[in-house]
């Protein structure tokens, strides 16, 4: 038998649902821009009148690790909440079962939030550089591939998180610890430590930051630099998939994979 339609289609309608649902809620999605621009509002001007100048004088780093920390924590949290969800509904045992397999229905998922995200952070983003009266150098082809690369380990840890979620249930406060923790991957000081390159977010802010604060172009990066950001990504997104696939199949066995 034929099959009806192919990858594309699985990814334009996964894509297309996952923006249906949120132009559909149109006061949830407005509050989760003002939210995002409200805690920059919050740091930016209330940094102004605690540390006057100094904020100033590192005020595009804060915007372009600002920008990175919403890129991050929606591909983290969006992974997440949508298998919590799922398996909520008692939907996620379905795609065991569809023509496609379980694999690529999850993998479609991840690029229409990292979709949504980029849209959400980019409106984010130009209020920043609004607020804030600075410019940056924004350059698509390199600043779109070093982000996308950036918070691809962001999306593994989501979907390691998910994978727990369904197996354990409650895990709230997990979930909570480890989005907060991307604040610190983001500002650790990959240049100058270099064993931080291999951690989560960390070697993409740094190339993120020189990118758009700098002006260096994607192939003006050393070549290392470049290998140690797609290595860090494949690896980690790899390794949340893993642990995500092993942790269902241990809730198949089970019998708690709809639990809820």
């Amino acid at each position: 038998m034929s099959r009806s339609g192919g990858y594309y289609h699985l990814l334009k309608a996964v894509i297309y649902r996952d923006l249906l649902i949120w132009v559909r809620y149109p006061v949830d999605a407005a509050l989760g821009l003002v939210m995002g621009v409200f805690f920059f509002g919050v740091m930016f001007y209330g940094g102004s009148l605690l540390a006057g100048e100094a904020i100033g004088e590192s005020i595009e780093g804060l915007v372009v690790g600002y920008f990175l920390w919403t890129l991050s924590l929606g591909a983290y949290s969006g992974i997440t909440n949508e298998i919590r969800s799922e398996a909520s509904w008692g939907t996620l045992e379905r795609h065991f079962i569809t023509p496609f397999g379980f694999g690529p229905v999850m993998l479609a998922k991840a690029v229409a939030i990292v979709l949504r995200t980029f849209l959400t952070s980019a409106i984010v983003l130009a209020v920043m550089l609004l607020m804030t009266g600075t410019s940056l150098d924004l350059n698509v082809l390199t600043v779109v591939p070093v982000a996308i690369l950036a918070i691809a380990s962001a999306l593994g840890l989501g979907f390691a998180m998910g994978g727990l979620s369904v197996l354990y249930k409650q895990i709230g406060n997990v979930l909570n610890l480890l989005q907060f923790s991307f604040i610190g991957l983001i500002s650790a000081p990959a240049f100058d430590l270099p064993w931080l390159k291999a951690l989560p977010l960390a070697q993409g802010s740094a190339l993120l930051q020189r990118a758009m604060t700098e002006g260096v172009r994607l192939w003006e990066f050393e070549p290392a630099a470049l290998a140690i950001l797609v290595a860090t990504a494949v690896g980690y997104l790899a390794a949340g998939y893993v642990a995500f696939g092993l942790a269902t199949r241990r809730a198949r066995r089970l019998g708690v994979l709809g639990d809820y």
